[in-house]
């Protein structure tokens, strides 16, 4: 398949998005734009957040994860479930009882204008680096396998790629992103069916006899309870897939928006468990997939690309599914797939960042209403060229497996977010909401610091993605050094 191919292809199917944004987008109104009317079906937002949940990460980061971790991703996976039920029947009522356009105005309400802004923050760096580890890794994908061979430079790619993504939701936004998740959630999950299906067809295997084969059984080691110190033990991956749940979706404008666009509470918490379940069997697959993608290439001596000069296990999947001999249906749904994975969660997440923007920093609210609509088209495209910038700068600093590389920044970023709603919606005291800021801050660098021990220096153990619920932890400590005696009730 040539880049002629791929770029023709790539021009059909944001035609297609174009076409479900003109009839979404008609209205062209804030209302829309922030929460697509609350009407959209449960079922619809449910299917369509699989790929928003999955993104172009999952999609090809997840099957490199298992050359060195085998199924350990599962563990974290069950985390999830966990996490999702703590998000349904915690946070949503909340969201729903006090009708907020962005979820950090519970913060506001609860204590106060500085914490606000802090959970405001914490999530627009969350989102930014999240969203921008996604769109960096597709544009490495497009960049090596088509913008190389027609000699386009890699920030002309992610320029192009993110301007795409502009034209298709600056006028509908989250209601825009309702529809068009869904189609691509369709694609991404129709590749990786069709990939499992002509790699094993190509190995003389039928399904059964992959899932029973010696091989498989090299990588798929999924329970890991030998050594806590290890970062890849159970109880840590667990409880690090639980709390990373709570805040990458429960306490993130980007995954919640969807949830409010539903019709009422009832649908919203259908939606979540829904999705919570869907995902570990998707999860599985994709994992499925990452083993017998390394068998293929064990087979056919097929060598893990290289990037800067280091092997780069998340391109083995492209690598196999354009330039193998697999054929041209392989080809053409990976090229499906990869689009649609990482365009369903950078075209919500500049929605979000859009939205947050506008409502947490500039009160869009409180403005003139013949201003707003100017408002927000302009913070869309201020957030537009916010991604480029650092997309551009990950090519040149990132060196680590793309999920794993967004689990870290996770541990960081969501600690204050997780410490305040904690705090919250646990206890009724209030906060000297002045003093906030320097708590978030001063506990992101003692988690710094703390993620800089080596192992040596603990006996050997490894700091995994416990960091978070520790971030979590440390911040609701520190607020309660500096609550107000007098009590409220709870909100």
């Amino acid at each position: 398949m040539t880049a002629i191919h791929i770029l023709f292809l790539i021009g059909a199917y944001f035609l297609l998005l174009l076409s479900i944004s003109y009839f979404t987008g008609k209205n062209d109104s804030n209302i829309d734009f922030f929460k697509a009317g609350k009407s959209s079906p449960w079922y619809l937002v449910a299917f369509g957040m699989v790929g928003a949940s999955l993104s172009g990460v999952t999609f090809i980061s997840v099957p490199g994860w298992v050359a060195s971790s085998e199924f350990s991703y599962m563990q974290v996976v069950f985390g999830y479930l966990a996490g999702y039920l703590v998000i349904a029947y915690i946070l949503l009522p909340i969201y729903y009882n006090l009708n907020v356009t962005s979820i950090y105005e519970y913060l506001e309400k609860r204590f106060g204008t500085i914490s606000y802004k802090v959970g405001a923050v914490s999530f627009f760096i969350s989102r930014v680096l999240g969203a921008s580890f996604r769109l960096f890794l597709v544009a490495i994908v497009l960049q090596q396998f088509v913008f190389d061979d027609l000699g386009v430079r890699f920030e002309v790619t992610v320029i192009l790629s993110i301007l795409l993504i502009w034209v298709y939701t600056f006028r509908g936004g989250i209601k825009t992103i309702v529809w068009t998740d869904t189609l691509q959630t369709t694609f991404m999950l129709l590749s990786v069916g069709l990939s499992i299906y002509f790699i094993n067809q190509k190995l003389d295997w039928t399904l059964p006899e992959f899932l029973a084969s010696d091989e498989l059984k090299t990588y798929s080691k999924m329970l890991f309870f030998d050594d806590l110190f290890e970062k890849n033990h159970f109880i840590k991956s667990f409880l690090g897939g639980m709390f990373i749940t709570i805040c990458m979706t429960g306490l993130d404008q980007d995954m919640m928006q969807k949830n409010l666009t539903c019709r009422s509470l009832k649908d919203a918490q259908k939606n979540v468990v829904s999705l919570s379940l869907v995902l570990i069997v998707v999860n599985f697959i994709f994992l499925l997939l990452g083993a017998l993608l390394f068998i293929y290439a064990d087979r056919f001596g097929i060598a893990t690309p290289m990037m800067n000069g280091q092997a780069k296990s998340d391109l083995l999947f492209p690598e196999i599914a354009l330039n193998s001999g697999l054929g041209i249906v392989v080809a053409v749904t990976f090229i499906l797939g990869l689009i649609a994975a990482a365009y369903s969660s950078a075209d919500s997440a500049l929605t979000s960042l859009t939205t947050s923007f506008c409502v947490d920093f500039l009160n869009i609210d409180k403005k003139p209403q013949d201003q707003q609509k100017k408002i927000r088209k302009t913070t869309h495209v201020v957030m537009s060229l916010l991604l480029i910038l650092v997309v551009i700068l990950f090519k040149h600093i990132l060196d680590t497996n793309v999920i794993d590389g967004l689990l870290q920044v996770a541990t960081y970023t969501y600690g204050p977010l997780l410490g305040l709603f904690t705090f919250g919606i646990f206890t009724k005291y209030r906060l000297k909401d002045k003093y906030v800021w320097i708590v978030a801050v001063s506990v992101v660098g003692i988690i710094y610091a703390i993620a800089s021990i080596p192992a040596s220096s603990l006996g050997g153990y490894q700091i995994g993605y416990e960091l978070l619920p520790i971030n979590g932890l440390l911040t609701f400590i520190g607020l309660w050094f500096i609550r107000d005696k007098g009590q409220v009730e709870a909100i």
